[in-house]
């Protein structure tokens, strides 16, 4: 056992002695990404240097193994964005592939294209992209930042995706299978956040956040020509799709099925949508495609403000075979508000509750009726912050805190009220009990950033927020927090 030990520490060795950093930017060993790549062997780093550089870069067969990957990244500390360009880059069949710390911007065509070369039968896999992010399109129509074609087994993680095309998606996957996108953020899509269509099967989208989402925030489905399906002949454009434990603010409709089957949006928590909370469609009527039916929408927070229907259903589908259960709906615009007209009967639905949101990462207080109320289920396991939900789990995309630490963001000896909220460019607000001295009044955004800053030395002051954005935000005084609407 001893020889048997010895040679695989010297086969490892030698396989690590092997691998190389092949280092590009100026004054290094290569000037583009594509020249480093075409000299990449498994195990090998790409290491990209500080730079602004050019796009158009194509790549073929950057192919690793399973114990030797290639690795695309960012020197650590430094500034590595890929400006314009048709595309950044196009990857055409790669694999055991990890791309980490660039930045991608004002891209015409598609921000980064992975895709497995037209070899439908051989996909590219093992691909596994964290920590970077894409800052905007100079597109308009169908463009997307991140585009994937007959990608099997990746991971999306740590990303930010930004500014996307009017007409495009954020993400956009055809015929993908067994990824996942994990803790990223979606801000301002153009159509859809992340699209899956094409026989598009087995992705988790988890513990993200979807700001303004487009049309479409999360388009679970779509319509493609019947050419592109991989694997050919399939007849549903998404299967085994599933939506867990994500935040979405705003976006047309937040969620959407379209042609999809056997999908799951579970445990979300979904704030005032535009017009819909969920769509269900049939774009691709072609001969032999299934209906769309057999989907659950469950445990979802619904914090809905509009006068349309919550649920909008489209011809060709099947909305009674869709499992609805343990949501809670609110429209605080409309306490007399009927709730939903959901295509199949809800059991357990909470109609017209607040769910008392503590802050501005829309945690619970210790009184919100959310708290024990969600469908017994195994999955997701973890809530947006990762903490395990427990047996009896909360409603909506985050797990109560034990109550003996909780905060919780109402205080006795310093209450305050705002008014008009919803208001349209003027806050006046007012302190009680023992508030004295010196008062910071904080308006923080949906991510907790602090947006407006006041200092107050009397218990009742009125100003100015006309330069912020419509939008949702939360007024903080130490530990008091309140919702705030700005809405012109």
């Amino acid at each position: 056992m001893k020889i048997i030990y010895y040679v695989f520490l010297l086969i490892c060795f030698v396989f690590t002695s092997q691998a190389r950093t092949l280092e590009v930017g100026i004054g290094r060993q290569f000037a583009r990404l594509q020249a480093a790549a075409v000299q990449a062997q498994a195990g090998d780093t790409i290491l990209v240097h500080e730079g602004i550089y050019g796009g158009g870069d194509y790549i073929a067969n950057l192919q690793g193994n399973a114990t030797a990957w290639i690795t695309i990244r960012a020197m650590e500390n430094e500034s590595v964005i890929f400006r314009g360009g048709s595309q950044a880059f196009h990857l055409s069949d790669p694999s055991y592939l990890l791309i980490e710390g660039l930045v991608f911007e004002q891209q015409t065509g598609n921000g980064v294209n992975i895709d497995d070369a037209a070899t439908m039968e051989t996909p590219a896999h093992h691909i596994i992209i964290q920590n970077c992010e894409w800052r905007s399109m100079s597109a308009t129509g169908n463009n997307d930042e991140l585009k994937m074609s007959g990608v099997d087994d990746f991971t999306v993680r740590h990303c930010r995706f930004l500014n996307g095309s009017a007409g495009g998606s954020l993400v956009d996957m055809v015929g993908c299978h067994n990824g996942s996108f994990e803790q990223n953020l979606f801000e301002n899509g153009g159509s859809n956040c992340i699209q899956a269509k094409g026989a598009t099967k087995d992705i988790r989208i988890e513990r993200n956040r979807f700001i303004r989402g487009g049309e479409r925030a999360i388009n679970i489905g779509g319509s493609t020509g019947l050419e592109f399906f991989r694997p050919l002949g399939v007849n549903y454009e998404a299967s085994n799709i599933y939506v867990y434990s994500n935040i979405f603010f705003g976006s047309t409709a937040p969620i959407a099925y379209v042609g999809a089957i056997n999908c799951e949006v579970v445990n979300n928590t979904i704030i005032r949508p535009e017009r819909w909370a969920i769509r269900i469609l049939l774009e691709n009527t072609s001969s032999g495609f299934l209906q769309c039916g057999n989907n659950v929408f469950r445990n979802n927070i619904v914090v809905f403000n509009t006068a349309q229907p919550a649920i909008n259903i489209g011809g060709n589908t099947a909305p009674e075979t869709f499992t609805f259960s343990n949501n809670l709906w609110f429209n605080p615009d409309n306490l007399q508000w009927s709730g939903p007209n959901t295509p199949s009967t809800e059991p357990n639905r909470l109609l017209n509750t607040d769910p008392q949101f503590s802050d501005t990462l829309y945690r619970l207080k210790v009184s919100s009726p959310a708290i024990g109320k969600g469908y017994t289920t195994t999955f997701p396991e973890n809530d947006f912050f990762g903490k395990p939900f427990s047996s009896n789990r909360a409603i909506g995309a985050v797990e109560a805190e034990n109550p003996s630490q909780i905060q919780e963001d109402y205080n006795p000896t310093k209450p305050f009220t705002i008014s008009p909220n919803p208001t349209s460019g003027f806050l006046s607000l007012q302190l009680f009990g023992s508030a004295n001295g010196d008062n910071i009044i904080e308006i923080t955004n949906l991510l907790g950033i602090v947006v407006k800053r006041i200092k107050s030395q009397t218990k009742e002051c009125v100003f100015d927020i006309n330069e912020l954005p419509n939008g949702y935000y939360m007024v903080r005084i130490g530990e008091i927090v309140k919702q705030l609407i700005i809405n012109r």
